[in-house]
């Protein structure tokens, strides 16, 4: 069986280095620790909005399987634990590294560790208990989320649009999101905007102060920083411009 899947196995360096010469300079790109349920929603929601994506797991089954499937733009096994095998598989250029292994709580550590102590930027953990989301917290991950079973794409979506507060998927094509206004609709109005011809996209609420306007006038005027929530197709969506800067560190419980 071993050698069914031995393609997984060979030539390591040799595949990530193509896959990372390949890397479009400038776009954000993810790797992904672990594909078990959670670690394949994410890969797939970052594959299918079309960002570059490294899967890895230790199991060479599961690596096989994304492959197969398409759901990443790269796939190795590795051990992650490793410092080594994490270097030669080029996990440490990335932007961002998600660690969906949560159910093994000493193996989750010690990766984030490895990549903390290589200067991964932002690194995102999985946890599986308030204790072990603590843990992941003390050796330095940059976010842990606590997710259940349908979290993975949500969490990718919010890794690539930070800008987005909350979402609420409608189908497989459109949701409902809450959304920081950009600098760009400062001080416009929403028929300025043109949300709707410009976007595909409908206003449904204007936050103010702590409160939301629902049904807004077209004559609402938008300012920075404020909450507005829209609905519309998921492909519409990410055409908004919402900040991109990287969110805080934050606790999520899914």
């Amino acid at each position: 069986m071993a050698g069914e899947f031995s393609f997984a196995k060979k030539s390591v360096s040799q595949r990530s280095r193509k896959f990372l010469s390949s890397l479009r300079q400038g776009n954000q790109q993810f790797a992904v620790i672990g594909l078990g349920r959670f670690g394949r929603a994410v890969c797939s929601s970052l594959h299918r909005t079309g960002y570059e994506v490294l899967a890895t797991d230790k199991d060479e089954r599961l690596v096989a399987q994304v492959l197969t499937d398409k759901i990443a733009s790269n796939a190795v096994e590795l051990d992650s634990t490793k410092p080594t095998a994490l270097k030669e598989a080029g996990i440490f250029e990335f932007d961002t590294v998600i660690i969906a292994i949560g159910n093994y709580l000493q193996e989750s550590i010690i990766t984030t560790l490895n990549l903390k102590e290589a200067g991964v930027a932002n690194v995102v953990a999985k946890a599986s208990s308030e204790i072990h989301g603590r843990l992941l917290d003390r050796v330095g991950a940059d976010r842990v989320v606590f997710p259940e079973d349908e979290v993975g794409g949500s969490l990718a979506y919010s890794l690539t649009k930070p800008g987005i507060l909350e979402r609420f998927e409608l189908d497989p094509d459109h949701s409902i999101v809450e959304v920081l206004v950009p600098e760009e609709f400062d001080g416009k109005t929403i028929a300025q905007l043109q949300l709707r011809n410009r976007y595909g996209l409908n206003v449904l609420a204007v936050s103010d102060g702590d409160k939301f306007k629902i049904n807004p006038e077209p004559d609402r005027r938008l300012d920075k920083g404020a909450a507005m929530v829209v609905i519309g197709s998921n492909k519409n969506i990410q055409r908004l411009p919402v900040q991109s800067s990287q969110p805080p560190k934050t606790k999520e419980q899914g």
